[in-house]
């Protein structure tokens, strides 16, 4: 659905979305059996898709499928990741493949079912600015509709008393790597669009991923899985210490809880801040079912007595890089424990270098003048995922709601999938002040810190007494 349906333009909606990725997808899928609430939902790409260069084949999500964009809201809904099985006619063959995570393309799928289906998207709709307007107490929302080539088709403007944004992550490139990504003649891919030049890499004589997270070692064990025994030629780098495994013991896995989203949140800023760095291995480190296919790899290809043509080096940055001639690459590096440097000649690089959350100040530059800041000049987000915003328009019970924008105001669970059920639901009982989705007071067994207030958890019902039945032959 490109064009929204008519609308009285002088009255304002009760909420739209900026962007449909998983986040504000979720928003919407809640939001659509709430009869009263007026949303829409505008975003630029002709359509959903997530992540589409890194849906490589066997690549599974890191979350359990019941971390889809509603159960653990509301496992009610009809957006569920087991009705689109239902409806695609699937759920036995998934109730016999026992997989409790599943592929990344089955993911991209489900969302993409959600999004062609759930009424009020608008795709091709690019948002240019938002402002408040203080005589009408309503937010200005200006977009523009493109068509099939990108180009501007029409404008328009929304009056809303919310603003969700959901505008996400891009793509990150340090920056002694910059000077590589306008190299012409020579392929040098972000991770982000892997699948799309896989064909060109693989036609390189020597292929350097620079990444130590999960996308690094995907798109090596994939590089390594089409190269030949003995002609392998790869070379593999990374900042961290080690090729390390993604925290995931069950203690673990509760810093991605609402329980420990509120403790983080409630911390001071430069423990915040703090945390953010130390933590990475909560979210950065690479799933051991991964690190064991490459090590099963590569095991495989000394069966002959030889060693593959690779080279695993964790603990080294990238200095500075660079083109020799018009074909080729040179990155300087350095390794940081042993204070050594040296140089690494390559015909193709992969930037598995992560992403980053998108900057708000382009949409939000309208609203600059009433946007409350942190000491590092961040936009402050209240515990309702609500930007703390100047009285004046607050009191008007307008608001600015972000998703998956927040890591330095609620820790590391900000971009995982797991709770962006939770997030979308705190966000449509704050806005509709009805509670449509009641939530849980305890999330986890581990008490973050010792002042958390005590939740108290209502007592299971007791079975009922069950009657013998009477033997009556």
């Amino acid at each position: 659905m490109s064009t929204p349906p008519p609308h009285d333009t002088d009255t304002p909606r009760d909420l739209v979305g900026i962007g449909v990725g998983p986040s504000n997808l979720s928003l919407a899928a809640l939001a659509h059996p709430l009869a009263r609430l007026d949303a829409v939902f505008y975003e630029q790409r002709p359509r959903f898709d997530w992540h589409p260069g890194l849906l490589i084949d066997g690549a599974r999500v890191q979350v359990p499928f019941l971390a889809d964009l509603v159960t653990l809201a509301d496992p009610t809904s009809p957006w569920t990741f087991l009705n689109y099985l239902r409806t695609h006619h699937r759920l036995y063959p998934f109730y016999f493949a026992e997989r409790f995570h599943t592929h990344r393309a089955e993911y991209d799928a489900y969302c993409r079912w959600v999004a062609d289906n759930l009424p009020g998207l608008h795709f091709r709709h690019q948002v240019d600015a938002v402002r408040w307007n203080p005589e009408r107490e309503v937010f200005e929302v200006d977009h523009t509709q493109l068509d099939a080539d990108g180009e501007a088709e029409a404008l328009g403007r929304t009056h809303t008393r919310n603003v969700v944004l959901g505008i996400g992550t891009e793509p990150h490139v340090p920056d002694p790597l910059r000077p590589l990504v306008d190299a012409p003649g020579v392929p040098v891919v972000h991770a982000a669009d892997y699948l799309t030049h896989r064909d060109t890499l693989l036609a390189a004589g020597h292929i350097t991923v620079v990444g130590s997270g999960q996308s690094g070692a995907e798109i090596f064990l994939d590089l390594l899985r089409h190269r030949p025994t003995g002609r392998e030629r790869l070379h593999w780098i990374g900042r961290t210490h080690a090729f390390a495994p993604m925290e995931y013991s069950k203690l673990g896995l509760e810093h991605f809880t609402p329980d420990y989203t509120r403790y983080f949140h409630a911390l001071p800023e430069n423990v915040r801040d703090l945390l953010t760095d130390a933590q990475w291995q909560l979210h950065k480190g690479i799933d051991a079912g991964t690190l064991a296919a490459i090590h099963d790899e590569l095991y495989r290809r000394t069966l002959d007595g030889d060693w593959p043509d690779t080279v695993l080096t964790p603990g080294v940055r990238v200095r500075t890089a660079g083109r020799i001639a018009t074909t080729r690459i040179e990155l300087h590096l350095e390794h940081i424990q042993q204070n050594t440097r040296t140089r690494l000649t390559t015909d193709a690089v992969v930037l598995a270098t992560g992403h980053r959350e998108r900057p708000l100040d382009r949409i939000l530059a309208g609203l600059d003048p009433y946007i409350r800041r942190d000491n590092s000049e961040r936009p402050r987000i209240d515990t309702h995922f609500r930007l703390l915003l100047d009285p004046a328009v607050t009191a008007t019970g307008c608001h600015v709601y972000v998703q998956n924008a927040e890591r330095h105001t609620h820790g590391v669970g900000a971009p995982d999938l797991g709770l962006t059920a939770w997030r979308s639901a705190t966000i449509l009982n704050t806005l509709t002040a009805e509670e449509p989705y009641p939530l849980p007071t305890r999330t986890a067994f581990t008490t973050f810190g010792l002042q958390q207030p005590h939740h108290r958890v209502p007592p299971a019902r007791q079975a009922p007494t069950l009657t013998p039945l009477v033997d009556r032959r």
